[in-house]
């Protein structure tokens, strides 16, 4: 009888205001908000979006630079009752207005940077909708349609708002990178995000006391690990403008860093900058959790070499699949990406749809609490990502090749839609830059397929060289080809300056094949 119903996440950071009111929960540069800061700003902005008219449900876009604004649109919309979309900034105003038209936004939130990309991208929006801008006051002959976000939020108080959020209510909406076409929306629902909350901050030891170096852009579900774990917790987050490595290593010792989450290119140049810096500080951290790409064993190792603690590899999709690597579990397994979270089972499946044997490659898939109740407006999406077991149990499809060894940990080998077909045989390009990455003159490596007149399709690579280093692009194919098997065997090598990927460190694999998609091999 004494017993309420478990609260959801904006439960839990109502109580945070209340019993860690003087504690830090966000810091930007040299501004500080305690938990009671934090709190108020959320209130006053849901307050006023719900005194505008937003009701629960309604879906509320932001496209905003990381910063306080950011963190407190996200949050108070959220506390509201609505569904906050955050899209990518470095989308194209096309596609962001695609995006926004397909969630159906009833407001726009940007920040003043990005002001007059807002202008455009709101202009081609059909539905009604508010648009809310982070600045003061407009400056002159600006476009009276907008709303200052400050001046909106005053005439509020700080109190909580008094609305009701179904726990199945939709929480976000977090449009796909768009690697493979048009972006779908992956939306999650308060409940799911609350339990899958629970499970990572569990995984990647989270606490009460974390202090977290926020570097990728907020709308990125990399992030959103981070902060709601944060949060959850009842910790601190500190959100960088962008990511810079001699930046990061100050503000570890500054900030006293705990907790860290980014993708391997970060770490890359994290490990080149403590090269250049061997004496600074990195007492403090505690935990560092790398996704977004596959962790090389190289790099993994050196990270373990410079931070006694290791690196928690974590392999996931944000529809709702995710395994983690604990670092005491990575000598010997140092290409695995580990175990389901707490709570979460998978399985891997052949072409045919049936469980492969134990060491066998095949689809990965997936079931358990965290998974996404599905895709927004999406049904055939919807369709094509679910598998259905012999029981009539319903699994979430990954669109990744894998195996479990007899340990029951997973090894990813590759994107399905990468894998190369060369003479009627699968060629993960994944296995290929596994070997190509060790040697000691490539810093970064891609392998896709190109046209070939006898094979149909044959292995690529697109290299760039370390620092100071200049390669012989025929010396690096023959070498490559010494280790790899017949049928891998590079066609070409390409030096290239820079491999093109999203915020999260995808490799952005359609569009190298698109810019070679002329070329043709014997």
């Amino acid at each position: 009888m004494f017993r309420s119903n478990q609260p959801l996440l904006t439960d839990i950071l109502d109580l945070h205001g209340k019993w860690r009111a003087s504690d830090d929960a966000v810091i930007c540069g040299e501004v500080k908000w305690t938990w009671k800061e934090f709190t108020s700003a959320t209130y006053r902005l849901a307050n006023a979006l719900i005194d505008l008219g937003i009701k629960p449900g309604d879906r509320v876009g932001l496209l905003m630079s990381n910063g306080l604004p950011m963190v407190q649109a996200i949050f108070g919309v959220v506390r509201c009752g609505a569904t906050v979309v955050p899209l990518n900034t470095s989308v194209s105003d096309e596609a962001a207005t695609s995006m926004f038209s397909d969630a159906q936004v009833a407001a726009v939130v940007v920040t003043e940077d990005l002001f007059d990309r807002g202008t455009k991208i709101s202009a081609g929006l059909d539905q009604p909708h508010f648009r809310i801008v982070d600045r003061q006051q407009l400056v002159p002959n600006s476009d009276q349609a907008w709303l200052s976000m400050e001046s909106l939020c005053a005439g509020f108080d700080a109190s909580a708002p008094n609305v009701e959020i179904p726990a199945e209510s939709v929480i976000n909406i977090i449009y796909s990178s768009g690697t493979t076409g048009m972006p779908k929306g992956i939306a999650h629902d308060h409940v799911g995000r609350r339990d899958w909350t629970y499970d990572i901050a569990l995984a990647l030891r989270y606490h009460g006391r974390a202090r977290t170096l926020l570097t990728i852009g907020l709308y990125s579900n990399i992030s959103w690990v981070a902060m709601l774990s944060t949060f959850l917790v009842g910790g601190a987050v500190i959100v960088e403008k962008q990511f810079d490595a001699a930046r990061c290593l100050n503000s570890i010792r500054h900030h006293r860093i705990t907790h860290l989450a980014m993708v391997p290119i970060q770490f890359q140049r994290l490990i080149d900058e403590l090269k250049n810096d061997p004496e600074a500080d990195v007492s403090s951290m505690q935990a560092m959790m790398s996704c977004g790409s596959p962790l090389r064993e190289p790099l993994k190792r050196e990270l373990f070499s410079y931070f006694s603690w290791g690196v928690i590899e974590l392999y996931g999709l944000t529809e709702g699949i995710i395994t983690t690597l604990e670092p005491e579990d990575a000598e010997g397994r140092w290409s695995s990406v580990g175990r389901p979270l707490i709570g979460t089972d998978i399985e891997i499946i052949g072409n045919d749809d049936q469980i492969v044997e134990q060491g066998e490659a095949g689809e990965i898939v997936s079931r358990g609490r965290i998974a996404m109740p599905g895709y927004w407006n999406r049904p055939e999406a919807d369709q094509e990502a679910t598998w259905i077991d012999g029981q009539g149990k319903v699994w979430l499809r990954s669109g990744d090749i894998g195996y479990i060894d007899s340990d029951g940990y997973l090894y990813i080998v590759d994107r399905k839609k990468d894998m190369i077909l060369s003479g009627g045989q699968n060629i993960y390009p994944q296995d290929l830059e596994a070997v190509i990455a060790t040697h000691e003159g490539v810093f970064d490596v891609a392998v896709v397929g190109m046209s070939s007149v006898k094979w149909g399709e044959t292995p690529v690579a697109l290299l760039v060289e370390q620092p100071n280093i200049c390669l012989d692009p025929t010396q690096v194919k023959d070498w490559a080809n010494d280790q790899l098997g017949k049928q891998q065997r590079l066609a070409d090598v390409i030096l290239v300056d820079a491999l093109p990927r999203n915020p999260n460190g995808k490799i952005l694999k359609r569009e190298l094949r698109e810019a070679y998609r002329g070329r043709e091999y014997a």
